[in-house]
């Protein structure tokens, strides 16, 4: 699959996200790599920021956009059909969004998302 494919497909796995759950977010940003980092290559998303549970009202003055980041490799490794990825890819960027509602692993495992 092509990078620009694959970024379609995480468009449409973005759109299975539930819109009361995707209205909630606050200054996110969803991006695309090839690669997951050297120390964990098979990771499919990583979130980076601060969760809005540990925000407080001097957060908001300068802050980047947290950050979502979808790995193309380490998805299409598991992943045998586009329509696959584009269920990965929502998988994922729910997992990636609970940590922005500041949802830790093991909580997210209890749920039935690990």
């Amino acid at each position: 699959m092509t990078r620009e494919d694959f970024e379609a497909a995480v468009s449409e796995g973005l759109d299975l996200v539930p819109a009361d759950l995707a209205a909630q977010m606050d200054n996110v940003v969803v991006l695309v790599e090839d690669d997951a980092p050297a120390d964990d290559p098979e990771l499919l998303g990583l979130y980076e920021g601060v969760p809005l549970t540990e925000r407080d009202h001097m957060w908001a003055a300068g802050a980047l956009p947290d950050r979502i980041t979808i790995f193309r490799n380490p998805t299409l490794a598991i992943c045998d059909t586009r329509e696959d990825v584009v269920e990965e890819v929502a998988i994922t960027v729910v997992h990636e969004i609970a940590h922005h509602f500041g949802i830790d692993d093991e909580r997210l495992h209890e749920l039935g998302w690990g």
